[in-house]
């Protein structure tokens, strides 16, 4: 994880903030030497290369639009999307080489502004970064139409989450710990187990019961999965 040095910070007022995230150096030296030779009005404020440090950075430095790989290192970063967004000036471009139409369109559902492939020429990648920053989509006709009809029918979109299989098994003190995460993701196992009135031991056993019904791993993987779901909205 990286980030510039001061002095350049200083003359990026004015221009679109750029964060990179992908897992692979030679990419992103090669997005870098991109932005700094053919776009004036655009800076590199940090690259990450694993999910963890993209969070991290993206709450560091603030981008205005945060160029994601879906794939890093086997690990898909659409689960962070939501920890990106966290600060509402940031908008996330998915740049990627698969086509696996179903995990772009999940993208966009996820809250990502717009897909360019890894093959397209430079000239593509700076417009869909402009275009994204003044709040336009950059999709093209076929993805818009899935969609705008996924948006437009989600109870049918939502019977193809699967998912929404894992939620139906948690218990209701199980949702409720995940809607208490999902609303205040840093609040540790001691205060969390004293608004539940139960034990800190006994929290654990529910996190660890959680985390095998929804097939994550850890606390920050709970709260990704808790936000993209608005599990926050689980009423006790």
């Amino acid at each position: 994880m990286t980030t510039p040095n001061e002095a350049a910070m200083t003359h990026s007022d004015r221009r679109i903030r750029i964060m990179l995230v992908d897992d692979h150096k030679t990419l992103l030296w090669g997005l870098g030497r991109l932005i700094d030779t053919e776009a004036a009005h655009m800076i590199v404020v940090g690259t990450a290369r694993d999910c963890a440090s993209a969070v991290e950075l993206a709450a560091e430095v603030s981008p205005d639009v945060v160029l994601l790989d879906i794939d890093l290192g086997g690990a898909c970063s659409l689960d962070i999307v939501p920890a990106l967004l966290a600060d509402q000036r940031a908008k996330v471009l998915v740049l990627s080489g698969t086509r696996d139409r179903e995990l772009l369109d999940k993208a966009v559902l996820s809250g990502v502004r717009g897909v360019v492939s890894k093959d397209e020429p430079a000239e593509t990648v700076i417009k869909a970064i402009e275009k994204v920053h003044e709040g336009e989509l950059w999709l093209d006709r076929a993805m818009m139409g899935r969609v705008f009809e996924a948006m437009r029918n989600p109870q049918a979109a939502r019977r193809q989450d699967p998912e929404l299989e894992k939620i139906a098994q948690l218990t209701a003190k199980e949702k409720k710990i995940c809607s208490m995460i999902a609303a205040g993701g840093g609040a540790v196992n001691k205060a969390l187990a004293q608004q539940l009135f139960i034990s800190e031991h006994t929290l654990r056993n529910h996190l660890t019961a959680i985390y095998h019904k929804l097939g994550v791993s850890n606390r920050l993987d709970l709260y990704v999965f808790a936000t993209r779901h608005r599990l926050d909205q689980h009423e006790a």
